[in-house]
């Protein structure tokens, strides 16, 4: 079982200028809590072979997406709905109110959902883009589209958005140009639209002038669902609602497309949280701004330490290494050094088990294991060493991928090993994705 130490994780360093959202109410709550919802789709193919070949292609390209910061080009993978593991949670934007389902995601750094009957998805697995769930601002009395000459316009110009006003003069007061359209860029797509502020509304609280995109088209997107960027920039949603701070304990994949969930709290108080555990956010690099780097001193497997060289385990200025925390990316990613210790090490506590090379072949990960004929298998822990004096225990059932109907299962942590010339790779050389947070109250505190 896992360690019932849970975490902390608060926040290094931010912005020492906030552009944040107006709130309707003095009295602002001291905790929001909202459901969570795992929406991992399992049942992707009736050939469990086909969907591991799934996962490691949208792993991939969530990795190379999050490890080239803001010049990160489009990538072609296969896709299929809800590729990442990811969660999502009911938000309500406009006046009257309209729900929809938002993908939580620490790794964005913007809110936006799909907004017009004539929305189009180029390349996206979901059947029918006709029938995705969307805002429609046209039934919003609240609604305004983002004027060029609002300050939040210049600032929306944060990693993966690019935007001007090319048509209005910068001494020129009486401008009345939109804010241009947007280019979105993930992994292994894109989404298009304009931005607007709107009503966010929650009971008893409205959040006035919320900067929300209104995605008109997209391409090669995972998810029919919205997207609520968590990351570290002002128009994500915990910093235009000046929260101080956000939590989640995310459910077992096991109730993964149910009605069973956890819950998201946005929290507003003060003070340390008991019982928990704490470890430092780090500083980012510059051209990683968004994401929450974590400061781990080693990694073990069961009671191995395996002494990772420091220079992966802290990001430089150039952006080379450093471990992320990631609610977007399923499993996780392990640049090739890193990733030849911790698989060395795991063969060697597992050697009692029959390799699968025949799956590793076919779904790119390593390594594989048939555990035909056992009765019971033990996995070794795979436990991160923080800052601080933390420590982080996953049990092998949230590191490995099983499918038990033929008795097999792989470690599902991609690597560019044996993809990438070069020893240390630009980006995070390790990404701790949300199959691993599983079980852990885990809490960004944003002010600290």
């Amino acid at each position: 079982m896992a360690s019932s130490t849970s975490l902390l994780f608060p926040v290094f360093t931010l912005f020492s200028i906030l552009f944040l959202a107006s709130s309707s109410n003095d009295n602002i709550p001291a905790t929001i809590t909202i459901p969570l919802t795992s929406t991992f789709t399992s049942k992707l193919s009736t050939e469990p072979r086909v969907f591991l070949q799934h996962l490691a292609s949208a792993s991939l390209s969530r990795a190379h997406h999050l490890k080239h910061g803001t010049t990160s080009p489009l990538v072609k993978a296969s896709l299929f709905p809800h590729s990442y593991g990811g969660h999502t949670i009911p938000l309500s934007f406009g006046t009257p109110p309209q729900k929809l389902s938002f993908l939580v995601d620490t790794g964005s750094h913007v809110v936006w959902a799909p907004c017009t009957t004539h929305y189009t998805c180029t390349n996206c697995s979901f059947s029918n883009p006709k029938k995705v769930p969307i805002f429609n601002p046209e039934l919003s009395s609240s609604d305004k589209i983002l004027g060029c000459r609002d300050p939040k316009c210049a600032n929306t110009s944060s990693p993966d958005v690019y935007l001007g006003c090319p048509r209005c003069n910068g001494n020129s007061k009486k401008c009345s140009h939109a804010c241009p359209q947007y280019t979105l860029q993930y992994g292994t797509g894109a989404a298009f639209g304009f931005f607007l502020l709107e009503n966010l509304n929650f009971p008893g609280k409205t959040i006035h002038k919320f900067l929300v995109g209104c995605t008109t088209s997209a391409a090669r997107v995972p998810t029919s669902d919205a997207l609520a960027g968590f990351g570290r920039t002002m128009f994500s949603l915990p910093m235009q609602m000046g929260v101080k701070k956000f939590a989640y304990c995310l459910n077992s994949h096991d109730y993964d497309d149910t009605r069973n969930s956890s819950k998201l709290i946005l929290d507003y108080s003060d003070g340390e949280t008991k019982g928990l555990s704490y470890t430092p956010f780090l500083k980012n690099p510059p051209d990683f701004p968004i994401y929450y780097y974590l400061g781990v001193e080693d990694i073990k497997i069961g009671n191995t330490l395996l002494g990772i060289p420091s220079k992966y385990l802290a990001p430089v200025s150039d952006g080379r290494g450093g471990l992320m925390i990631d609610s977007g990316f399923a499993y996780g990613y392990m640049t090739g050094p890193v990733f030849k210790i911790v698989t060395n090490e795991l063969k060697k506590q597992m050697s009692k088990y029959r390799r699968s090379l025949e799956l590793e072949t076919l779904s790119g990960f390593t390594p594989c294991y048939n555990f035909t004929g056992h009765k019971s298998i033990k996995i070794p822990d795979l436990i991160y060493q923080f800052r601080g004096g933390a420590n982080m225990v996953v049990p092998g059932k949230n590191y490995f991928v099983f499918i038990p109907e033929i008795s097999l299962a792989c470690f599902p942590v991609v690597t560019d090993a044996g993809t990438s010339t070069l020893e240390f790779t630009p980006g995070p050389s390790i990404i701790l994705g949300n199959y691993q947070h599983v079980d852990y109250y885990v809490e960004f505190d944003l002010k600290k």
